[in-house]
Order: structure tokens, then C-alpha cells, then sequence
């Protein structure tokens, strides 16, 4: 009986432990799995940070310091008063990579200037490694001032810089871009020729293939200044995440034929025609426009709710976007008006001047008391007008692009917090 009863329990034993070694077994080939995916992601992360540093590691071999030369190989008529010129390296070597958005600094021998002129004019295609392109609006003689002179540059660029031409360029910087490996949604808004860096986003986005969700506003006057229309027209016929809409402030009689093709809205880009096409704030909004357009868009979006942070805008011109400016404070308790006063020094010149904020910035006080600083592009992004701060602090009114050392200040865009001695 006893012999009868040891069988089946020795049966169940062993099943139990070939079951246990089964269950062993299975967790051990799993566990094994595991770590072969885990093993095999690793790697396949490295290889993407390997791939990732041997790109940037090449594209920084392809950079360059100060000016390199390069050819104008087209130049394309694009609207009335726009001209793209396509530029290609003297040394036939490749360009480096740059983010859709940025620009490229000129350096210009103007006939009838003693020292050359430095300009800055946005990259307005996607990243291409034979060639850049800006696209350059003639700048006329202010409307309210018609005997003032037109725009020098972009005057010499349009009339004397011709196919063949050699130019001196900087490479690409600025840091008012849009990083295209992004999929949050984005809202691009140009007026005029601001359109171009955004045209170098909205072609960046077609270019990485991506689905980002795009919503284009683009204001001009009229059908004769809208530029790019067939290029634009046909991105958005391709490709159904991006949406265009164009508005003329000021459209002609030709234009009137044309309206709901052409251009959708008669009037001007502003908050109420976005949130007519937006139904939340959960967006990157990138502006490129006129200073007022720009100013008064990004009151209006921050007031509607965009966070700032959200709020993206570039120097187009020596006006832009301004930060809120904080004037040197006066001492307070009876302290005379002469106690208060802020003073700068141009150490350099043997000048004192008394700051005054009508005075806008440094480099504007400066030239109105005869103190010389070379300037280019005035909107902080070239770096012409930096020079070193001897002693005090100083404060931007509007962001800057350009690298800067420390103890230098770009005197463009720059106001004084108390006094400040300039080695100028």
C-alpha cells in the first residue's frame, strides 16, 4: 500500500520540478529576450549618437570664420522690388547646414563709402549643401519723407550686384529658427518681405517629410508685392498639414478678380484673423514683419493667452520687438535732478553725454554727439557696433543674435542701467 502510494507522489514531485524548470526555463529565455532588445536598442542608440556627432562634426568642418567668398550664380526677379539671389562657394566646396531661419551677413564695397557696409538678409530656403539663397527687398525713401535717401544695400543689391558677382559672406547664424525634428504645431506669420525665413521653415518642414500640423499667415498690399505666391500655393496643394492664408491690406482692382484664390482676406494680419483659423493657443508662433505689425501682433497673442516663451520673433530691420525697457531708476528722497542723471563715457573719444531714453541706444547717442562706432545691420544681429564695456551695466531693448564676449555690449540695441563708460 505504502509501495502503491510512493509512485504517484514521486510521479508528482517530478512533475512539479520539471514544471518549476519549465517556468525557470521560459523566465530565463525571456530575461535573455530582454536583454538582447535591451542590448540591441542600446546599440541602435549609439548608432544614431555616433551618426548624430559625425553629422555635426562635418557640418562644423564645413563652417568658417569671418568672410569667405561667394559667387552670385542667379538672380530672380520675385515680385515687385524682391530679388533672390542664389550664391554659391568661390572654392566650389560644400556649405554647411544651417537652421531654417537664420541669416547671412554681407560685407559690401559700396562705390562713394569709405569703409564697407555690413548687411544681414534672412536665408529664405530650405538647407541645401551647393548653394544659399536671400531674397532682398528694395527699400524706397520713406513715405512720409520722400526726399530722404532710399535704402544704400538693398538699392545696391537690387541696381549693380549682377549674376557673376563676388560677395563676401559670413556663415550662417541667428538664433530665430525652427527646429524641424519638432512636431508640436506651428504658426508662421509674415508681413512682406518678412516672409522670407519663414519660407525657409514652411520649406525645411516639406523637406524633413514631416506631418507637423502648419498654419502660414502672410500679409502684403497687393497682388504686384506678393511674392513666392506659385511656390507657396503649390506646397500647400501637396501637402494637407500645412494651411496658407494670405491677406492684402491693400488689393487693386486686379487683385479684387482674384480674391479666394490668390489671397483670402482683405485687411491685415492681426489676432482676430488667427484665432478665426486657430481653436487654441497650443502653438509656436514664429513673426517676421515690419516692426509695427510685430509689435502689435505679439501684445495681442500674449494677450489672447500664448505664453511668451511660445512667442518667436525676428530683427527685421533697425526697429523690432521690443523687450519692456526699465529706465535708470532716480534715487529716491529729495535727491536733486543732477544726482539722478545718467551720464555715459566714450573713454576713447574723451566724451561725456547725458543719457536721455529718447535717445532709443547707444550707438544712436553716440553718433548724434560725433562719437564714431561702426554699424551694420542695427538690430542686433551683425555684430558691427559691439565694443567693450569699461565699467557699468547695460540692458538690450530688444533680443540679439550675435555672439558676443563677455564685457562687450552690442551699442545698437543697447540702453544703460545708471552710468556706463564705453571704450569708444
Amino acid at each position: 500500500m505504502a509501495d502503491a502510494l510512493i509512485l504517484p507522489i514521486g510521479l508528482v514531485t517530478a512533475g512539479l520540478v520539471a514544471a518549476r524548470l519549465g517556468v525557470l526555463t521560459i523566465a530565463a529565455w525571456q530575461q535573455a529576450a530582454y536583454r538582447r532588445e535591451q542590448d540591441q536598442l542600446t546599440l541602435e542608440v549609439m548608432r544614431e549618437r555616433i551618426a548624430e556627432a559625425k553629422k555635426r562634426r562635418n557640418e562644423n568642418s564645413l563652417a568658417w570664420n569671418g568672410y569667405r567668398k561667394f559667387v552670385v550664380h542667379r538672380k530672380v526677379v520675385e515680385a515687385e522690388g524682391v530679388c533672390s539671389f542664389y550664391l554659391v562657394a568661390h572654392d566650389h566646396k560644400s556649405l554647411p547646414v544651417y537652421k531654417p531661419g537664420q541669416y547671412l551677413t554681407f560685407r559690401l564695397s559700396i562705390p562713394g563709402r569709405d569703409k564697407p557696409v555690413i548687411r544681414c538678409y534672412s536665408l529664405s530656403d530650405c538647407p541645401r549643401s551647393d548653394h544659399y539663397r536671400v531674397s532682398i527687398k528694395r527699400v524706397g525713401s520713406p513715405p512720409d519723407a520722400p526726399s530722404a535717401p532710399p535704402g544704400l544695400v538693398s538699392n545696391y543689391f537690387h541696381e549693380q550686384v549682377t549674376e557673376g558677382d563676388i560677395l563676401d559672406v559670413q556663415a550662417p547664424r541667428g538664433h530665430f529658427f525652427l527646429e524641424t525634428e519638432h512636431e508640436r504645431p506651428a504658426v508662421l506669420i509674415a508681413g512682406g518681405v518678412g516672409v522670407t525665413p519663414l519660407l525657409s521653415m514652411v520649406n525645411s518642414i516639406v523637406a524633413a517629410r514631416s506631418q507637423r500640423e502648419v498654419f502660414f499667415f502672410y500679409g502684403v498690399r497687393n497682388g504686384r508685392e506678393h511674392a513666392f505666391r506659385e511656390v507657396l500655393n503649390r506646397v500647400v496643394a501637396q501637402h494637407p498639414n500645412i494651411r496658407l492664408v494670405v491677406a492684402y491690406s491693400r488689393p487693386n482692382q486686379e487683385d479684387e478678380k482674384q480674391e479666394g484664390r490668390d489671397y483670402h482676406h482683405v485687411g491685415r494680419v492681426d489676432v482676430q484673423l488667427i484665432k478665426s483659423y486657430l481653436q487654441a493657443t497650443n502653438y509656436q508662433f514664429y513673426l517676421c514683419g515690419p516692426p509695427t505689425m510685430m509689435e502689435t501682433l505679439n501684445k495681442q497673442l500674449t494677450r489672447w493667452g500664448v505664453a511668451e516663451q511660445d512667442i518667436h520673433s525676428e530683427a527685421f530691420g533697425p526697429a523690432t520687438v521690443s523687450k519692456a525697457f526699465t529706465p535708470p531708476q532716480a534715487v529716491a528722497g529729495g535727491v536733486s535732478d543732477q544726482a539722478s542723471t545718467t551720464t555715459i563715457t566714450f573713454a576713447k573719444s574723451g566724451k561725456t553725454c547725458v543719457w536721455k531714453n529718447a535717445a532709443g541706444n547707444l550707438l544712436d547717442l553716440a553718433e548724434a554727439n560725433g562719437v564714431r562706432i561702426d554699424s551694420g545691420c542695427r538690430a542686433g544681429n551683425c555684430g558691427t557696433c559691439v565694443v567693450a564695456v569699461k565699467s557699468g551695466q547695460i540692458q538690450y531693448v530688444t533680443e540679439h543674435g550675435a555672439e558676443l564676449e563677455e564685457g562687450t555690449c552690442l551699442t545698437c540695441i543697447a540702453a544703460p542701467q545708471g552710468n556706463v563708460v564705453l571704450d569708444a
